[in-house]
């Protein structure tokens, strides 16, 4: 039996959630991946896989093997990566987890130049605001914002990640501008939701820490719902600098309370890490000269400080 190919076609099937679309994937026989997963249980003595005509789930013991089988698949890919890629210019399958409307705004327009700097790279995007684990998805490279917790991974540092609290001259015109942290409590305002329903802004000024219960017409789980709705004059808002920054720069969105710093972690709580915006990767991946090609490339496209903070 060949024991690689035997536990890559138990990956794919579980991954895919079938042994047909695993095969399918591949360009292989479905009945390939079964002779494989069939040797693999009958080399183990248990069963993996609970098989029916209309799913496929893991067993106690599939799920057991399963993690530790990606993470060895995951060492053997690397090992081969390496030494394919250790000479000669950038070159290979670069996976990349990014956070979705950060993507959209400051990498993917980014991306035409650096695909013709580097031909001989393949992106392969996975753009989500879940956490993911990079060992289990084979992820060479995250871009991460906020506060970071602490872990094995190697973190680079690209830009800062302010927040700033903001609102359209026309809601200012109608309800007046606040002039202390204070004065929040009794404007309209536009929160972030958190699972926990917390609703208080804390700001920071030196030594000075003010926290606010807030209140207001919209909640959302998606920042720039809340910067479309600040930007109709429906309240104030805290947003990150990378979202706003352009209004603000173009005036549609005018930052308030100045002075004051809004807090990067959740409203309410200390940041947990040191805060920014973050190319994360695994330790092998530190001398991969694609991750070091795309994480170099980024940095010099958002600049020293960031171009979206420039206006502030």
């Amino acid at each position: 039996m060949d024991m690689f190919a035997a536990v890559r076609a138990f990956v794919a099937v579980v991954e895919e959630g079938g042994f047909a679309p695993a095969a399918r994937r591949a360009g292989q026989a479905a009945s390939s991946y079964t002779r494989h997963v069939d040797a693999l249980e009958a080399e183990l003595g248990v069963v993996l896989l609970n098989r029916s005509t209309r799913r496929l789930s893991l067993t106690p013991a599939g799920e057991a093997y399963y993690p530790q089988a990606v993470v060895i698949l995951a060492g053997l890919e690397e090992a081969h990566r390496s030494i394919r890629e250790r000479d000669g210019p950038p070159r290979g399958l670069l996976r990349v987890s990014l956070p979705t409307s950060f993507a959209r705004m400051h990498i993917v327009p980014f991306l035409p130049r650096f695909m013709a700097e580097h031909p001989g790279v393949e992106l392969d995007l996975l753009m989500s605001d879940e956490v993911i684990n990079l060992v289990e998805r084979r992820v060479d490279v995250a871009i991460r914002l906020g506060a970071l917790d602490s872990s094995s991974l190697i973190a680079r540092r690209l830009a800062p990640h302010r927040r700033i609290v903001c609102a359209s001259p026309a809601y200012l015109a109608q309800r007046g501008t606040p002039a202390t942290p204070a004065d929040l409590a009794d404007h309209a305002c536009l929160t972030f939701a958190f699972t926990d329903g917390e609703r208080r802004w804390r700001l920071t000024k030196g030594e000075r820490v003010e926290q606010i219960r807030v209140k207001g017409p919209l909640r959302a789980n998606q920042a720039e719902a809340l910067k479309e709705a600040a930007l109709a004059g429906f309240g104030v808002v805290m947003l990150p600098t990378w979202l706003a920054g352009e209004e603000i720069a173009q005036g549609s969105l005018r930052p308030l309370l100045n002075g004051w710093q809004a807090d990067i972690g959740r409203a309410g709580a200390a940041p947990s890490g040191e805060s920014g915006i973050h190319a994360l990767y695994l330790p092998d991946r530190r001398g991969s000269p694609k991750v070091r090609a795309f994480v170099d490339f980024l940095a010099e496209r958002f600049g020293n400080p960031p171009y979206w903070d420039r206006a502030l």
